[in-house]
């Protein structure tokens, strides 16, 4: 059997952390961080991985400048007359780029199978662009799920505020969903009631989620706006004008959202 183009492609790539939009730390600097770890002195460091002192204090320097705390700090005196040591906070970023470098292998190795199944590999470049047309992605714990006959009641914990979907049992089974899981709730901005929190109405809706308006775009015929709601998550909601002039919105102002527990759909990560 002549063996095909794509059974012999693989990919590569390193995994590169930045900054505020700035080069932070790669494979490199992680290696520079480790090896000022084991020797407790930047030079030794340096001369171990092929750098010149000043290449190494550089990026060192480079690191600190751009972290909230220092990563390395020299440490003067002493018997030997002093050295280099990691911080906490330096100690932290090599074990936080471990934990994303072995998640980045991972996506490899799946991308590495899928070119060389290249009808597989289609089917997760779809799965990768997939959008939905859905403003709202709230993600989400489960903190209850209430089965009934046919449906199951589940209820999400969103920064502290719960948030029921009503979805059928077969659902909850194909999901994977149990008490504790991370999951997301999709919910179309035109699905949204907005209400003035004092209003005082009783409603059918089952979720009420409060917060402050952060942002009021106007169109030709309706308005979008944007509460920053009590846990620090953002929900949209899609109204007419009229409904915004009657309700008196203003950014700054609390309001509230009112959402019918079958208008959620939840999701999960694959």
């Amino acid at each position: 059997m002549t063996p095909t183009l794509e059974q012999g492609l693989e990919t590569s790539s390193s995994l590169q952390l930045e900054l505020n939009q700035q080069r932070f730390a790669g494979h490199g600097r992680i290696d520079l961080l480790r090896r000022i770890a084991e020797t407790g002195s930047i030079s030794r460091a340096a001369k171990s991985l092929g750098l010149s002192y000043k290449q190494a204090w550089d990026s060192v320097d480079a690191m600190n400048n751009l972290s909230p705390q220092p990563l390395v700090r020299r440490q003067v005196g002493g018997r030997h007359g002093g050295g280099t040591e990691l911080t906490e906070e330096g100690q932290r970023l090599i074990a936080v780029y471990e934990a994303a470098e072995r998640e980045h292998q991972r996506f490899l190795e799946r991308l590495s199978a899928g070119i060389q199944d290249f009808d597989h590999f289609h089917a997760l470049l779809e799965t990768l662009s997939m959008k939905v047309s859905t403003r709202n992605h709230l993600c989400g714990t489960v903190s209850a799920i209430k089965p009934g006959a046919v449906n199951a009641e589940v209820t999400l914990d969103i920064n502290g505020a719960p948030l029921v979907a009503i979805i059928t049992n077969d659902s909850v089974g194909s999901l994977g969903l149990t008490v504790g899981a991370e999951a997301f709730a999709l919910i179309k901005a035109s699905f949204v009631i907005l209400a003035t929190e004092d209003g005082g109405l009783k409603t059918s809706a089952r979720n009420r989620l409060c917060g402050v308006i952060e942002r009021i775009v106007t169109g030709a015929v309706n308005t979008e706006v944007v509460l920053a709601l009590n846990g620090g998550t953002r929900l949209t909601a899609m109204i007419t004008n009229d409904s915004a002039t009657e309700l008196g919105l203003t950014v700054g102002e609390r309001a509230c959202a009112l959402i019918k527990a079958p208008h959620v759909i939840l999701a999960v990560k694959d």
